[in-house]
């Protein structure tokens, strides 16, 4: 994660895994920023910020105009730079690595600058640092409230538009306020962040409105004037095996949600042996966490390689420094638990086989079989589209077909984020699916 202070692990759930620059170490690490001109920091974020133009700002002294900066193209840079992996993006590209010397730490300053603007517009009541365009007159439905959904309702309503929002759950912020890790939005961040974003006024969020159940397609694109679809994905895959029924087999979505809202809620009871099977970021958070709960071994198995884990090099080693066991190359094959007893109907080990990569890069399963002694199995093996509430769209590889301009096969219906990518799931891209999005809306609804 963006300039984290090391790679150990967080002591407590609620540990602020990279807390942010005090006002004297801002200063001291923006002032090292070379303020590149054509900077390939820039062309690495995927929201487009000007990075060497905020990072001026910080280092004369401006933090909350840093944060404008940020904001005018990513309303979400508070949670994007605690969570955007930019080890492996803007960092990766500043130039001084190439001399050997450690990059500036973008993520680190832009929480600096973010966290600076929203702070100070909750104590003063300011006005919000966005101002409406003069009404349009139009209504935009907005379904869901994840990042892409918001970042689209947000700019919407920038453009003068009103905005409906419609979510499923009680709370907004999709993945921010239910998937992501604990010890990485501390503070009850995720609602102050929906809250800020919502101060720009023109939007309005009906809860526990689901597409399918509540919400229908077709009667929104009726009662307005376009339509944004920013659902994500609601099913959690399947590892069609053998066992998965038996008691302590959960899904590690599922498991951290509960870990979320467990002032409400209460925290999740957690095995004393923990197998958790996938190798990206979600795995990577429900295997820290289930050590943090109390959890005396918890191993991560993944089907192939280090290099190929959707997770990073620092989350992999932030789990290691956290206690957890990483397995490679093991592709689960049964789940086992006996039949009769004490113990009947629960959880005991999984199977699981060796694989390798062939002489052409194919994985593929050896003889080789391990067995794995759980009391507890949690799968992170990724999520697809509820596609029965997507009836009349046209989908590709499960998700939502768009064109260039985010819109989907029917007239005046737009997706973006996760329901229509494929690959791997960024916050920060989904940020601009909506950004973008909300651009191409205002322009179909000018003709």
């Amino acid at each position: 994660m963006s300039g984290a202070v090391s790679t150990s692990g967080p002591e407590s759930l609620d540990d602020d895994i990279s807390p942010r620059f005090t006002p004297r170490q801002a200063l001291a690490e923006s002032s090292r920023c070379l303020f590149c001109y054509d900077a390939p920091c820039v062309r690495a974020c995927p929201t487009g910020i000007d990075i060497p133009g905020f990072i001026r700002r910080i280092a004369n002294g401006h933090a909350t105009g840093a944060a404008h900066t940020i904001m005018e193209e990513n309303i979400f840079g508070g949670t994007c730079a605690r969570v955007c992996p930019t080890e492996v993006l803007c960092e990766e590209k500043c130039v001084m690595n190439e001399g050997e010397q450690r990059p500036i730490s973008i993520g680190r300053l832009q929480r600096f600058a973010t966290d600076a603007l929203m702070e100070e517009a909750a104590a003063t009541k300011a006005p919000h640092p966005f101002t409406r365009a003069p009404s349009t007159g139009k209504k935009v439905a907005v379904v869901g409230a994840g990042p892409a959904s918001l970042s689209a309702a947000h700019r919407l309503a920038m453009l003068g538009h009103e905005v409906a929002v419609f979510e499923a759950k009680p709370k907004a912020g999709g993945l921010n306020e239910y998937g992501i890790a604990a010890y990485k939005m501390v503070n009850d961040f995720a609602r102050k962040e929906a809250k800020f974003i919502l101060g720009i006024g023109g939007i309005k969020i009906h809860y526990g409105k689901a597409l399918g159940r509540g919400v229908k397609l077709h009667e929104l694109s009726v009662k307005y004037d376009a339509v944004f679809i920013g659902v994500g994905l609601g099913n959690t895959r399947d590892l069609s095996i053998a066992g998965e029924q038996l008691k302590g087999v959960g899904d590690a979505v599922d498991f951290i949600e509960r870990l979320r809202q467990r002032k409400t809620l209460g925290a999740p009871k957690v095995g004393k042996r923990v197998v958790v099977i996938g190798g990206g970021n979600t795995a990577i958070d429900a295997a820290i966490q289930s050590k943090l709960l109390g959890a005396d071994e918890v191993v991560m198995a993944y089907r192939r390689g280090p290099e190929q884990m959707s997770a990073t090099g620092y989350e992999q080693q932030l789990a290691k420094s956290s206690g957890v066991v990483v397995r490679d190359w093991l592709a689960p094959k049964k789940i086992k638990g006996p039949s009769k007893g004490k113990d009947a109907g629960k959880v005991t080990a999984v199977e699981f086989v060796r694989t390798k990569l062939d002489a052409k890069g194919k994985l593929v399963e050896t003889k080789e079989t391990v067995t794995i002694a759980c009391d507890m199995v949690l799968k992170a093996v990724g999520q697809t589209m509820i596609e029965e509430t997507l009836a009349g769209l046209e989908l590709k590889n499960g998700k939502i077909a768009v064109n260039k301009d985010f819109a989907t096969s029917l007239k005046g219906i737009f997706a973006g984020g996760d329901c229509v990518k494929s690959g791997e799931d960024l916050t920060v891209q989904a940020v601009q699916d909506g950004k973008l999005a909300a651009h191409a809306i205002d322009r179909f609804l000018k003709g």
